[in-house]
């Protein structure tokens, strides 16, 4: 028995110290582990740096001086810098990053306090306490801040960058036409072409955009149709749509515009330009060659058919209600032989005000040389120094408007005069040339989007001349009168069915000559 329990006592001790070790050796690797090897602190360093600290963690109470601090200055200058419903939630705890991003917003709004008039309402001491904010959490602050960063490039690298768009619109155009019979007023004693005729335009229009504000417009056109003023002798017959390319697509108009700051645009036209293209000629209704009037005359002012071409312009808005444009247009300034120093030019400023939603004026100068025949009135007017001079410098100005009655009535006018110098023949001859139109446009006439369209003026006629042919002063002795009328019938969102009819008093300003009429059916196709 005694030795059994001396092999027992033994045992006991063994176990005792095996016990002690293992603690001793646990404890002893736990208090080592605090002074680990550098090779070893530098391969975690990543992820030791993930493990929040315990002060970050703790929550800020709202007894903390941080807490009375942050909510002192909130209240006091009504920042309301807390959650979505922009309340402070004073009565409880929050996390230190919490607590940072509230601070965040804080800080931001008193900087622009301190930015504004209010400055001087910010006292030294809340500047300091905001100070020590900063200080006690610009840890917190920059990890928010460098999140924000992080965002913002994720959201801009998700952002596709503007492409390059081109939008296609075409455009067909059909006409039925004809004018009445009698003699041509052009003196030749010849018959009018008065036979019927089927016509038609085709255009197709590319915008492209490379900026999103810019565009650049390509348009191809082919037409065949009919010069009504051949068919009767005199410009004041011409249509508003007729050109005859024998039905071959040309390129009719190249142009690229650009927007310079917020008030600017400048335009830059390489083939078709025209001058009505910086401006507004103030005849809304009236004005497009395929939905407005059907004669050239009822477009527009005809001083605005003084140049074409190439050249540039620029659109500079004062104001919602006062814009200024610029233009210069020359023709054949590709021609080495013209250039722009021999090329029939016109320049245009016009100011444009709008006092109200309804009413609108523009006042019109126009400089042109060689740029005299707008196809619009007598012969005289388009020339009224009998084809004797090369070098015509002519000097027009012009006073247009546009009133809106009511939403289904607008009136539009304009008057037009012209001052024109033959600087290459003796004594500098002068010729003054005049016009004027008012229009009537009926909105909405009999279904939406329809329009009834009159117009009632006189064209470009030569009311004092210097120059004498036969001893007689070249001007027009008589006055012509056109009278329009048309509706455009709106069959859908794209096809419009125009009848018109068009009526010439005396024409060419010659009492001698028959009243001319010519009729017009036009059908637009647009997509």
């Amino acid at each position: 028995m005694k030795k059994q329990s001396r092999w027992k006592n033994v045992w006991n001790v063994c176990h005792l110290s095996l016990l002690a070790f293992t603690t001793t050796f646990v404890l002893t690797s736990k208090v080592f582990a605090n002074e680990a090897p550098p090779a070893v602190l530098t391969n975690n360093t990543d992820s030791f740096a993930k493990i929040n600290a315990v002060s970050e963690l703790a929550e800020i109470q709202p007894t903390d001086w941080a807490f009375q601090s942050l909510k002192l200055l909130i209240d006091r200058y009504s920042l309301l810098a807390g959650y979505s419903d922009s309340t402070f939630n004073g009565n409880r705890a929050m996390t230190r990053y919490e607590f940072a991003a509230i601070l965040a917003t804080t800080i931001n709004r008193i900087d622009k306090l301190k930015s504004a008039e209010t400055a001087n309402g910010i006292s030294q001491e809340d500047l300091e306490d905001l100070k020590r904010l900063k200080a006690e959490f610009g840890k917190e602050l920059e990890v928010i801040q460098g999140r924000l960063d992080n965002l913002e490039n994720r959201i801009e690298s998700t952002i596709q960058p503007f492409s390059i768009t081109t939008k296609l619109k075409g455009e067909v155009l059909f006409a039925v036409s004809g004018v009445s019979s009698g003699e041509k007023v052009d003196g030749s004693g010849d018959s009018t072409d008065s036979n019927l005729t089927l016509s038609s335009r085709a255009r197709l229009t590319f915008d492209t955009s490379f900026t999103g504000k810019d565009n650049l417009r390509i348009r191809l056109q082919a037409s065949n149709l009919p010069r009504i003023d051949d068919a009767t002798g005199t410009d004041m017959a011409r249509l508003a749509f007729q050109s005859n390319s024998n039905n071959e697509f040309e390129l009719s108009v190249l142009e690229y515009r650009l927007p310079i700051g917020e008030q600017a645009t400048v335009y830059f036209e390489a083939e078709g330009g025209d001058l009505d293209d910086f401006v507004d000629p103030l005849n809304p209704f009236l004005s497009s060659s395929s939905r407005g009037a059907i004669s050239r005359f009822a477009q527009r002012n005809p001083i605005y058919r003084q140049g074409g071409g190439a050249g540039v312009g620029l659109v500079y808005d004062f104001s919602d209600s006062i814009s200024l444009s610029l233009g210069y247009l020359a023709d054949d300034v590709n021609d080495p032989e013209v250039g722009f120093g021999e090329a029939e030019y016109g320049a245009i400023a016009q100011l444009t005000l709008e006092p109200s939603d309804s009413f609108k004026v523009g006042l019109s100068y126009i400089h042109s040389y060689n740029s005299l025949n707008t196809g619009t009135g007598s012969s005289r007017a388009n020339d009224p120094f009998d084809d004797e001079s090369d070098a015509i410098v002519a000097h027009s100005f012009g006073l247009q408007s546009a009133i809106a009655l009511n939403n289904n009535l607008n009136v539009s006018g304009w008057v037009g005069f012209t001052r024109a110098t033959a600087m290459d023949l003796p004594n500098n001859p002068t010729a003054n040339i005049f016009n004027w139109a008012v229009t009537l446009a009926l909105i909405d006439l009999g279904r939406e989007n329809s329009i009834g369209g009159i117009a009632i003026g006189q064209p470009p006629k030569v009311i004092n001349n210097d120059l004498e042919v036969a001893n007689q002063e070249y001007e027009d002795q008589d006055t012509s009168l056109h009278l329009e009328a048309f509706y455009r019938f709106q069959v859908d969102d794209n096809i419009t069915i125009t009848p018109g009819l068009v009526m010439i008093t005396n024409p060419e300003h010659d009492g001698n000559n028959s009243t001319s009429y010519i009729g017009t059916i036009r059908t637009t196709f647009r997509f």
